[in-house]
């Protein structure tokens, strides 16, 4: 018992030390210098089904800092209100173009046709996908750019700010944002080469037009359910300089209302990060165990408390480190941790479960989960 409390002290100490780094060096998306010129940018804007988001994502991003600039929305067969919006908007501002997405072809995933659609409209030299339930700061155009400048980059992508507000939001969604920054110092997404450093989230995916073409773009993982993480590791394969880094204070999402869209959400992509790798996948989920839970139970076993209570107190830690710079709720994260924990465990024991039965839903779309490997 000792000696794998040792061992849970040891890698909580280190993954302290990534958390302290990104959240005190990390790149953010606010600290961009400021661009050298101003290239045409599209911003591309997938949208099914978004009529309560659209109104307030547009005015973000029609009140940006930027001269030059587009808005291009595809109306992935929605069924609410918005194509009117859409049309209303166009008929308002010349710089927003919307038009109605092609049929589902096989072989395809829904948002991954909906950004290649995108892609044969968009114009300018930096294109930028996003979606539509994100809400921005005036400068995150000019900051991507000045960005994509002064490293050079091929990519560019950010981890949004997540806006939570119901219970189970509060407990779950947080947890995710550990898996970025407690497991991942930013800074190696640009300095290193390797595939498996590569990260990215779909939020924000920023691609001067010849990096997007040089990898294939959404054609080259047009099945593949993780579509931003395969992007990313395209990138790095075909020599793309590439950078992820935080969109704390820059753009904020509320990415599920309830504790179903964050249960659909969430199973739909975690086998998916693993590259749908059964052994990898369950020795992941078990180390998660090792590291966030087991502790709190060891805490019962009296001759390993003392060496239990420390690995508690840093998983608290890191907790409150991530909760003080990237904004989530103090006593849901540090108080609740285990819960956090044990229901992202569930979550993905029922992602496994979808690619078994070999078929998962969302947004009243069902698909096949296949192993497709970047």
């Amino acid at each position: 018992m000792s000696f794998i409390l040792y061992f849970i002290i040891g890698v909580l100490g280190l993954l302290l030390g990534i958390t302290l780094t990104n959240a005190i060096f990390g790149p953010r998306l606010t600290q961009a210098p400021k661009p050298k010129s101003f290239p045409g940018v599209s911003v591309l804007v997938p949208a099914r089904n978004e009529a309560e988001n659209l109104p307030a994502c547009l005015q973000d991003l029609l009140q940006q800092d930027y001269p030059h600039f587009k808005i291009y929305v595809l109306d992935d067969h929605s069924t609410d209100g918005t194509a009117a919006i859409l049309q209303d908007y166009q008929k308002r501002d010349t710089r927003v173009h919307y038009f109605s997405g092609l049929p589902l072809p096989e072989n395809w995933l829904g948002k991954n046709w909906a950004c290649h659609q995108l892609r044969q409209r968009a114009a300018g030299d930096i294109f930028i996908f996003t979606d539509a339930d994100l809400r921005y700061a005036p400068q995150v155009i000019a900051q991507t750019v000045g960005w994509m400048q002064q490293l050079n980059l091929g990519m560019l992508t950010a981890f949004s700010q997540q806006i939570t507000k119901t219970f189970p939001e509060k407990l779950i969604v947080p947890l995710f944002d550990l898996l970025v920054y407690s497991y991942l110092p930013l800074w190696l997404t640009y300095y290193s080469p390797r595939p498996s450093l590569a990260a990215a989230n779909g939020h924000w995916l920023a691609f001067t037009r010849a990096a997007y073409d040089r990898i294939g773009g959404h054609a080259a993982v047009r099945d593949h359910v993780v579509e931003d993480v395969a992007l990313s590791r395209l990138a790095k394969q075909n020599g793309v300089k590439l950078l992820a880094l935080a969109g704390t204070g820059a753009m904020r999402g509320r990415m599920y209302e309830n504790l179903r869209g964050i249960w659909e959400g969430y199973s739909k992509n975690l086998f998916g990060l693993l590259g749908f790798r059964t052994a990898p996948f369950f020795a992941t989920l078990g180390m998660f165990f090792l590291l966030h839970l087991a502790p709190y139970f060891m805490l019962l076993d009296t001759q390993a408390s003392a060496l239990a209570g420390i690995a508690v107190a840093l998983n608290m830690a890191l907790r409150l480190v991530l909760a003080l710079r990237f904004a989530h709720p103090i006593a849901a994260s540090v108080l609740l941790h285990p819960a956090g924990v044990m229901a992202v465990l569930l979550i993905g024991l029922n992602s496994y479960r979808w690619f078994k039965t070999g078929k998962g839903k969302w947004k009243g779309r069902q698909f096949s989960l296949r192993a497709h490997h970047v």
